[in-house]
């Protein structure tokens, strides 16, 4: 029997999400216990408290928010306590409609209006001054560790960067080191430091105390290199050593670490919708959905009337597209024209195309005739945002064109999507217009979250609605 593969890799652990989840539960209990004023409150009321920061502990664990975000920037912490204390005050409105127990305990001190108001500021409020006291603290200075970047690259440059504008990380530059001449590498500005020498310079600063961190940035071709030059030697120092993937090499779509049996591995095209934060988009494409179907139930039914009344042919049209991974879907909208094209060639709207109803170029001007996908996000089909679906036809043709244009379809289509709210809905007569497009297609992949989604859609109402390049 083969021995077990070692774990070679392990997740790096802090202090700082165990702190947090305390520091949470102490605001919890401040904030709603304030009310009381100069008496203790009532055990009920002590036991809802504690039921209430086990309730935020778990949503904040769904939401990412006691994830180690080390390097990353701090605000989506406190935007992630704000959204995961949403979610408690409604699963609480949810409970008070059920339970008498829940609805005495909002109508007593801590009220509606504290409840929903307080406790958020203070989560996220605690969150704000802690960064900015840190970061005045590692500004001048306090436990910052000094760290040398070993490659006077691209990527050294990038990383230097993202170290300079986050001073909350606690690290210092103290210089560049690179053995090649300075005709051979990238130009260091002055505001990121400067460089300092080669191998034997890093180990003479290393060994002195001047670098406590050093990143090799070497591209991944340098592996003898990187071996033979610099860790083989830089074992004889104390030194933290860490060496920094050269996967910008390839346009990476979602990365992030895995392993397969203990041996690590990164992934390159993956989609970043899976388990649990899969599932709360998807809870959310059904909430959204339900209510958006309540909302516009009546005046669906107008338009279907009115459809069938102004023109000859069905209500609704059915066009074959790529879903989730490529399957191919049935995505509904309200018939806005004369015609229903759905085969190898299919030509796209333009302004004042005559294939296009009166009362098409009104619905499809406000969005309106996008409606019926309601039903297809139900289904499961697409979700509330998502690269907008293009017919087969369409698929077909770009996919021949522009590289990497099937990525797209990692994650589900979308009823709306970053492009769309970029300006990029419509006609696409450019191949460039399409690139565009793709681009922020991607960019939703490798950037998505469920905050993204929020954002999109809030800005939906303002921005898609009525925008002018909808034929």
């Amino acid at each position: 029997m083969a021995a077990k593969s070692p774990r070679l890799i392990r997740p790096t652990r802090s202090m700082r999400p165990i702190l947090e989840r305390v520091f949470d539960g102490c605001m919890i209990a401040l904030a709603l216990t304030v009310p009381y004023a100069w008496h203790s409150p009532p055990a009920t009321e002590w036991t809802l408290i504690g039921f209430t920061w086990a309730l935020y502990l778990v949503v904040g664990e769904l939401l990412g928010l006691y994830r180690d975000w080390r390097g990353a920037s701090r605000d989506r912490s406190w935007s992630r306590a704000t959204m995961a204390w949403a979610v408690v005050a409604l699963a609480f409105l949810v409970l008070s409609t059920a339970s008498p127990l829940f609805s005495q305990f909002l109508a007593g001190s801590p009220s509606w209006t504290w409840f929903g108001v307080v406790p958020p500021l203070a989560l996220a409020g605690y969150r704000i001054l802690l960064n900015l006291a840190l970061r005045e603290l590692y500004r001048h200075g306090w436990r910052t560790r000094s760290a040398a970047i070993f490659g006077a690259n691209s990527l050294g440059l990038q990383l230097a960067e993202s170290i300079a504008s986050r001073p909350e990380s606690g690290m210092r530059i103290v210089g560049f080191y690179d053995d090649r001449p300075a005709d051979r590498t990238e130009e260091i500005p002055k505001e990121l430091g400067q460089r300092r020498g080669g191998v034997e310079e890093l180990l003479e600063d290393t060994r002195n105390g001047r670098a406590q961190v050093i990143y090799i940035t070497l591209p991944m071709r340098a592996e003898s290199r990187i071996q033979r030059d610099l860790l083989d030697r830089l074992s004889d120092t104390t030194a933290s050593v860490y060496v920094v993937p050269d996967f910008f090499v390839f346009e990476l779509l979602h990365g992030r670490w895995t392993d397969v049996g203990g041996m690590p591995a990164v992934s390159i095209f993956e989609s970043p919708i899976y388990g649990v934060d899969g599932l709360v988009k998807r809870v959310i494409d059904i909430v959204g959905a339900l209510v958006a179907l309540a909302i516009f139930s009546l005046p669906m039914i107008a338009i279907a009337l009115a459809i069938k009344l102004t023109s000859k042919g069905p209500v609704f049209f059915r066009q074959r597209r790529y879903g989730l991974d490529g399957r191919e879907i049935n995505v509904w909208k309200f018939r806005t024209m004369t015609v229903c094209e759905d085969g190898d060639q299919v030509r796209q709207a333009t302004k004042n195309d005559s294939r296009v109803t009166p009362l098409g170029r009104i619905l499809r001007r406000t969005s309106l005739d996008e409606l019926p996908q309601l039903f297809n996000v139900l289904w499961g089909d697409m979700s509330l945002v998502g690269p907008r679906p293009h017919a087969n036809a369409h698929n077909e043709e770009y996919r021949k064109l522009i590289l990497g244009y099937m990525l797209r379809h990692k994650v589900k289509p979308g009823i709306t999507g970053l492009a769309q709210v970029n300006g990029f809905r419509g006609e696409t007569d450019t191949l460039e217009k399409m690139e565009q497009r793709l681009k922020y297609d991607r960019e939703y992949i490798r950037s998505w979250s469920i905050w993204l989604d929020i954002k999109i859609l809030f800005k939906t109402l303002w921005i898609v609605w009525g925008q002018p390049n909808a034929y």
